[in-house]
């Protein structure tokens, strides 16, 4: 597909929980455990996620080899029948580019659209970087804001400007705190679904300011499904009661610098991952935090029965 140019086809991207899959890594040289990659993808399924966003900040893709993200692509495509948003690492344009059309040769018609990060405070570069992507590859985009990964602030206007310039921009991942505050502006000027992020620590805010779901990584995924669901069926305090018991262990993986580390360790606790290593310079795992993390485990474990 690299080089056409695609007319935009109407499409958006489905409402719910799109598990951020982490890519499990195994022995001292930190090589991807294909075994645990497609077991975590199945779970994902087996549970009700609408769909995977596969090589994000959480799955480490800026620290995989081309060769890696291939073959990730390609287990989470043999393992799963859920549709894929693809992240994109790369700021610069041609790398980009050349990440997405790698992408599109592992996962072909299975991606539904890649992500992208916001790469400059001006909307213009944005637009630029996003049109130059979808000419060359015909791809759809998730546009992400995430200024934690990728260091770029952008206007919560500027971004308004961006999805309105670029209609294959099919959904935006909001992750620049405030949040809610950051949604609710997004979705009364747009007509494009918004996704929270951030492990769900402001889900219930979102889905207030009306976010369309959650789009992230977290060790018991059951727990966003239940309150997306109770939102959507119920509103507001079925959704509140769904997400409750998981509160402390969203806080608990949230804590900054360690955040990879712990999510991993919870998935390899769960027995959905066979190791929880992370790659240098990524932080370790502190096994001062092993109490904390088994008590907010054992809580979620009881409040979502299934595979603990």
């Amino acid at each position: 597909m690299t080089g056409q140019q695609v007319a935009p086809v109407p499409r958006t991207l489905a409402s719910g929980v799109w598990g951020v899959l982490a890519t499990p890594l195994q022995g001292s040289t930190f090589d991807v455990d294909v075994d645990s990659l497609a077991l975590l993808a199945e779970h994902y399924e087996a549970i009700g996620a609408t769909g995977l966003t596969v090589l994000g900040v959480f799955g480490e893709a800026a620290a995989l080899a081309a060769a890696e993200r291939e073959l990730v692509l390609e287990i989470v495509t043999e393992s799963t029948t859920l549709p894929l948003v693809v992240g994109i690492s790369a700021l610069a344009t041609q790398p980009a580019i050349e990440e997405v059309a790698a992408a599109q040769s592992a996962a072909g018609d299975r991606i539904v659209a890649v992500m992208v990060q916001v790469n400059s405070p001006n909307p213009r570069v944005v637009a630029r970087h996003l049109q130059a992507i979808h000419e060359a590859t015909g791809a759809f985009i998730v546009l992400q804001d995430y200024p934690r990964a990728s260091g770029v602030a952008i206007p919560t206007p500027a971004l308004i400007s961006v999805a309105t310039s670029c209609p294959f921009v099919i959904a935006l991942k909001a992750e620049a705190p405030p949040t809610p505050v950051a949604i609710a502006t997004l979705t009364a000027a747009l007509d494009i679904p918004v996704f929270g992020g951030l492990g769900g620590q402001g889900l219930l805010d979102e889905l207030l300011s009306g976010a369309a779901g959650a789009m992230t990584g977290f060790s018991y995924p059951e727990a966003l499904i239940a309150c997306v669901t109770a939102w959507t069926d119920s509103g507001y305090e079925a959704a509140r009661d769904a997400l409750l018991p998981a509160l402390p262990l969203i806080n608990f993986e949230q804590q900054p610098t360690i955040a990879l580390a712990l999510r991993k360790e919870c998935f390899r606790q769960r027995g959905l991952i066979k190791e929880s290593g992370v790659r240098p310079p990524a932080a370790e795992y502190p096994e001062s935090l092993r109490e904390s993390m088994l008590i907010h485990l054992r809580e979620a474990a009881t409040a979502y029965p299934g595979r603990n």
